[in-house]
């Protein structure tokens, strides 16, 4: 069994990636999905082996990948942020992908609107925003994922 922190869209909010630094202790992973990717400068230095990052639209001079796979147990993740596949339209072009990519899991932001949807077969799990949520307050996603079942869980304003 493991388990994952995503968060997306910091921008700039470093205080948030702060308050989740105890949970970023005890999971496997931690990925940030872009636009705020060099919030995650103190957390890639302490975790090196578990911290994975893309960059995102407002990411402009990193030096992330646009997009990155995981094998995580028996499943495939996607991660990218979203903006290179009109996720703010749909999502069909990124569950395309990811089935492309041989993914049964697509993460993404973008959108700032925390989400959980299935499409074609894909889950597509949306963190939301800690800077910019378009609701009140600030989320998350926390993932367990054990053997080839994913359980995904939105979290939402703890972290201010």
């Amino acid at each position: 069994m493991k388990k994952l922190i995503v968060v997306s869209d910091t921008h700039g909010n470093k205080k948030g990636l702060e308050r989740l630094e105890p949970l970023v202790a005890e999971n496997d992973y931690v990925l940030h999905l872009g636009d705020g990717a060099g919030d995650m400068r103190e957390i890639n230095a302490k975790y090196p082996e578990k911290a994975y990052v893309c960059k995102g639209n407002c990411d402009y001079f990193a030096v992330y990948p646009d997009y990155g796979v995981l094998e995580i147990e028996y499943l495939r993740v996607l991660y990218t942020h979203g903006h290179n596949y009109g996720v703010k339209s749909n999502l069909y072009t990124l569950a395309r992908e990811a089935k492309k990519q041989g993914c049964q899991i697509a993460l993404y932001g973008h959108t700032h609107t925390a989400d959980i949807t299935e499409l074609d077969g894909v889950l597509l799990i949306n963190p939301g925003s800690l800077k910019r949520p378009v609701g009140e307050g600030g989320s998350y996603a926390y993932i367990v994922i054990n053997k080839d079942k994913c359980t995904p869980v939105l979290v939402g304003e703890s972290v201010f």
